[in-house]
């Protein structure tokens, strides 16, 4: 198991999202069983999957959530990029959600 952790994410971003790795990156304080939450910068956040059962959601996500947005009464958060499997994280995740 991947120890989930700032660093990880700051390596990540810097890895494959170098536009944002000057961002601050913090832990959401209640980030909930089936991902770990990072705010990244002051509007956007990145999940990644706290194991392997909950990966498939990322794709879920991915392909669902642009299409359900504008049905929606509120606004939801909406993928703006995703991160692909590494050595350090086998699972994809999402990066950049824009908050609402």
């Amino acid at each position: 198991m991947v120890d989930i952790n700032v660093s990880l994410v700051a390596r990540l971003i810097a890895q494959q999202f170098p536009e944002w790795a000057h961002l601050p990156i913090c832990p959401v304080a209640h980030s909930g069983w089936d991902n770990r939450t990072f705010h990244l910068g002051s509007d956007m956040t990145v999940r990644l999957p706290s194991h392997a059962a909950y990966a498939a959601q990322v794709d879920k996500e991915q392909r669902w959530l642009p299409i359900l947005a504008p049905l929606l009464p509120v606004a939801i958060p909406m993928p703006l990029a995703r991160g692909e499997p590494s050595e350090e994280t086998p699972m994809s995740r999402s990066a950049g959600h824009s908050d609402p």
